[in-house]
């Protein structure tokens, strides 16, 4: 059984506050480190109940956050930005399972620990055919139109109970409660992990038993994005299929999911450059 896990950061035992997410802050490497380490408890659980090969997908920011020195010596690691799959590039090689670990719950659906969705700076709400999507739901559906299933999700209890409610016989590992935004009650991390490798050996007996389906949104399928400024929306419309519904708001309609991903993928890319000028 070949397993595929994306990784975020945001959701990992312990974070709490944006400077044990970013580069350059003085917590960033300890909470590396455990992002890793998370990641090895998935694994190690996924080979326990009988995954032959791991592949791990690092998703967060710069997307090279992973030690791979520390990393389990059975996995393989996708490591740099310039994805056509954002967070799950690669996923399109043939897996039984994708496993999905710290992850976040989405920019105003709750208090969870650090909520945005892809781009906190410049995207306030993504919907999906018209229902607010956290990264787990669009990544899910990215995931599904290759006939993956998403057996595993980790994360704090919002983004648990989010995958819960949308995703068929997902499995979940929720290693800590937000209390806001920035501030999260958590397991220690042998807790945690033990946690965390206990629910990915359930999730691929799950996949086993043919309990866990892949999630594939209706189509054709429907982008909208919400931005915080203008501007973003704006230079969107540089990509034909791109429509500007109000001053902030794009959307993007396809009978592929794929395609539609990667153009939405695209004016997010843009956006991000353009929010204060391109030069």
């Amino acid at each position: 059984m070949r397993i595929y896990i994306s990784v975020d950061m945001e959701g990992i035992t312990g974070v709490a506050a944006g400077k044990h997410v970013q580069q350059g802050e003085k917590d960033y490497d300890r909470f590396r480190r455990l992002m890793t380490q998370d990641t090895n408890a998935a694994i190690e659980g996924a080979l326990e109940a009988g995954a032959t090969e791991v592949v791990v997908s690092d998703g967060h920011g710069p997307m090279t956050n992973i030690l791979v020195e520390e990393l389990h010596p059975e996995a393989r690691l996708i490591s740099g930005s310039n994805k056509l799959l954002c967070q799950m590039e690669g996923v399109d090689g043939g897996f039984d399972a994708a496993f999905f670990v710290g992850y976040h719950q989405r920019e105003g659906g709750g208090d969870g620990i650090l909520n945005h969705t892809l781009v906190g700076k410049i995207v306030y709400e993504v919907r999906l055919n018209g229902e607010p999507a956290d990264e787990a739901a669009i990544n899910a559906a990215t995931a599904g139109a290759f006939g993956v299933p998403v057996a595993l999700v980790t994360g704090d209890s919002s983004v648990c109970a989010d995958a819960l409610r949308r995703l068929p016989g997902v499995v979940v590992a929720p290693v800590k409660e937000a209390v806001d935004r920035t501030v999260g009650l958590s397991l220690t991390p042998p807790r945690a992990h033990a946690l965390i490798r206990e629910r990915a050996a359930e999730a691929v007996r799950v996949v086993r038993d043919g309990g866990v389906r892949p999630y594939r949104p209706a189509l054709p399928v429907t982008f909208e994005v919400d931005f915080k400024r203008t501007a973003p929306a704006h230079m969107a419309t540089l990509f034909p299929g791109v429509e500007r519904r109000g001053p902030r708001t794009i959307a993007i309609t396809g009978p592929d999911y794929v395609r539609a991903f990667k153009l939405f993928w695209g004016c997010l890319i843009v956006g991000m450059a353009a929010s204060e000028g391109l030069f």
